[in-house]
């Protein structure tokens, strides 16, 4: 198999992710395949084992009871022949001894103890003796008569024999559940071995498998939160590599896109600030009558062009901020914010439209300090509370409420007594642009960008905004983290607060 190597590490992958994904199931279920393989050859000893022990008992018994049984033929025909002094009946002896012999030779060919061998041998030896003995008698009964002691002796040896057999099984029995003990104690310490060996091929198999995913997922959360400056670097299968390598090529093409719209829109500007300077230019000289008289037709006429006139540049200027907006979410400068003095000022910028409203307001912000970027923070509160003044109803209230949760996190209620927001409108007023129709009686009409500059600002900051559901005005909540991770990664707080309602 040929395999991508993995310079940092020196891992070699295989080409696919999923032979890799196949590597890491073998590695991982192979142990566990050698432990089931050699208990299952154990326990096919063991049971081999009593097998052979069983049919040994068996034939050492049968065999037993055979000489036992022939002896006691071999004596009842000797006694036979001596009480009817008729040696015709020493046929059932020789017959019977034929049939002892073969039964001493089966048990010779079992599997016997050194004493057993040695009490067969014996047993054979004193049969033979005693044949030999009855065969040289002449069938004369007094001498037969005298041997039938010996066949009793015979007899006890036979037994003895019986028993040593007995005691040769038990001994095998024995030696069998030592052998059982013994296995089991080695799938004990085997698992135990195994276990933690299997768990580090797991844990190994994770890495090999999760790191390039790992690479993969924080390349597209950079390039998801505009930070195209990092080249995307993916070690792992070749088609994963062929996947990074697409990805670079995506995060160089956004580049260009990005540089593209930024020069497009400082073109579209420039062009447009340059006629739209004449027209209001122009404009001006008409309303003001220096070149000329005009009938009050004429000025109402040259008043609305001024006013459109102004308007389209407030939606140029609105549009570059946005777009400059974008691209200085990730260039914060961080320094120690006390937020009393800041919510202050913001409310003294806007006072002349709260005295002119007669809007009361209601602030509660204890002597916090955060962690964050001055000015964006600034844009923060001064897009809020100029949006609550804005729509304020004449002698309405206003409420800025300052306070920090357990989580350490500061929250900054805005909350004013306007007509509010439709609900069907929650999810676009972070848009760029977007302009609900909500009515208020402010002279100026806004560009649609307000809170759409908070909301990058809020992300900017690794925080959240939202709207909450109040049964009079506006409610809207930002959450701030009191410091500020700098070095960590993107968090769920890069994704917008309807993104994250919706997942």
């Amino acid at each position: 198999m040929r395999a991508a190597r993995l310079p940092r590490l020196g891992v070699h992958y295989p080409r696919s992710f999923l032979k890799l994904i196949i590597v890491g199931f073998i590695l991982v279920a192979l142990p566990l395949i050698l432990a089931i393989g050699n208990n299952a050859v154990s326990i096919n000893e063991i049971a081999d084992h009593s097998q052979r022990t069983v049919r040994e008992a068996m034939k050492a018994t049968e065999a037993s009871r055979l000489l036992s049984e022939q002896l006691t033929a071999m004596e009842r025909s000797v006694r036979q022949a001596a009480a009817l002094e008729d040696a015709a009946l020493l046929d059932g002896y020789h017959h019977a001894r034929t049939r002892f012999l073969e039964g001493a030779e089966r048990v010779a060919a079992l599997r016997l103890g050194e004493p057993q061998r040695r009490q067969l041998s014996d047993l054979r030896r004193r049969e033979s003796a005693l044949s030999a003995a009855v065969d040289s008698s002449g069938a004369a009964p007094e001498i037969l008569i005298g041997l039938l002691d010996e066949f009793e002796d015979l007899e006890h040896s036979a037994t003895a024999l019986a028993d040593l057999g007995n005691t040769v099984v038990e001994q095998e029995v024995e030696a069998l559940q030592s052998m059982a003990a013994g296995v089991q104690r080695f799938v004990f310490w085997q698992l135990a071995a195994l276990v933690p060996v299997a768990l580090v091929l797991v844990v190994g198999a994770i890495i090999l498998i999760s790191r390039p995913i790992s690479q993969i997922d924080a390349a597209i959360r950079r390039m998801g939160e505009g930070d195209f400056d990092e080249r995307v670097e993916v070690s792992g299968p070749q088609d994963l590599q062929h996947l990074g390598r697409q990805l670079d090529w995506m995060r160089l093409r956004l580049i260009e896109l990005r540089e593209e719209k930024q020069r497009f829109l400082h073109h579209m500007s420039h062009e447009l600030k340059t006629p739209l300077a004449a027209i209001k230019e122009g404009t001006g000289l008409l309303h003001e009558q220096l070149i000329g008289p005009l009938s009050n037709a004429q000025k109402e006429v040259t008043g609305i062009l001024a006013q459109n006139t102004q308007r389209m540049q407030e939606l140029i200027e609105g549009l570059l901020q946005y777009h400059e907006t974008q691209f200085q979410r990730a260039a914060l400068t961080p320094v120690p914010v006390p937020l009393h003095p800041l919510v202050v000022a913001t409310l003294k910028q806007h006072s002349l439209s709260i005295v002119a409203k007669g809007v009361r307001l209601v602030v509660e912000c204890p002597p916090l300090t955060i962690e964050a970027d001055r000015d964006k923070l600034a844009a923060i509160l001064g897009n809020l509370i100029s949006n609550a003044v804005k729509f304020s109803p004449r002698g309405g209230s206003l409420r800025v409420v300052v306070a920090t949760d357990l989580d350490d996190t500061v929250r900054i209620d805005v909350q004013d007594e306007g007509p509010g927001i439709p609900e069907a409108e929650r999810e676009k007023v972070f848009e760029p642009f977007f302009q609900g129709r909500t009515p208020h009686d402010s002279s100026v009409k806004g560009t649609g960008l307000g809170l759409a500059i908070v909301r990058e600002f809020v992300l900017a900051h690794r925080g959240d905004i939202e709207i909450v559901p109040s049964d009079r005005g506006t409610h809207i909540v930002v959450g701030l983290p009191r410091t500020q991770p700098w070095a960590a990664g993107p968090t769920d707080t890069d994704v917008p607060p309807r993104d994250r309602r919706a997942a």
